[in-house]
């Protein structure tokens, strides 16, 4: 009888600070990591720590709305890793991850989503940024491109 491996997989919320990335093996969350440093300097470490302990074969990430920067980086790694080690990417809006509650655009400006559709929304108070790795990917409503999500335009 031939034994059936574990599938393991990587979800990103790179959107924001802390960096959070979890581990899934058969779509449960097993481990857990934050990390403070910028998206640039650990992503990439972090995945290949990673991947030198699971045999990941697929990385969700959320593609926004949010920090336009650590996206446009984001989706270059997840693309290179696709292109290099035939790992594939998939993403998820952050709303899901942060349960629908306004994210961060600039100043007093913050995405929310309104009737399915993310317009940005001007609040005086500061809201608190909390995002949450699913405890199930089956939680998780993946969108049709992996491409990032760009919202406002170029200032």
């Amino acid at each position: 009888m031939k034994k059936v491996l574990p599938k393991y997989e990587i979800v990103i919320v790179s959107i924001s600070s802390p960096l959070l990335i979890g581990v899934y093996r058969d779509g449960v969350l097993i481990e857990e990591i934050e990390k403070d440093e910028k998206t640039s300097e650990i992503l990439l470490k972090v995945l290949m720590d990673i991947r030198s302990r699971y045999d990941y074969e697929h990385i969700i990430y959320t593609n926004g709305p949010g920090s336009y920067m650590a996206i446009k980086l984001t989706y270059i790694t997840l693309r290179s890793l696709e292109i290099l080690k035939d790992i594939k990417f998939s993403s998820c809006d952050a709303f899901s991850l942060n349960n629908q509650n306004p994210i961060k655009a600039m100043g007093k400006l913050y995405f929310i989503k309104d009737k399915g559709k993310i317009v940005t929304k001007v609040f005086d108070e500061v809201l608190k940024q909390e995002f949450k790795l699913p405890k199930e990917l089956s939680e998780i409503t993946l969108l049709d491109s992996n491409l990032p999500l760009y919202i406002i335009p170029a200032v």
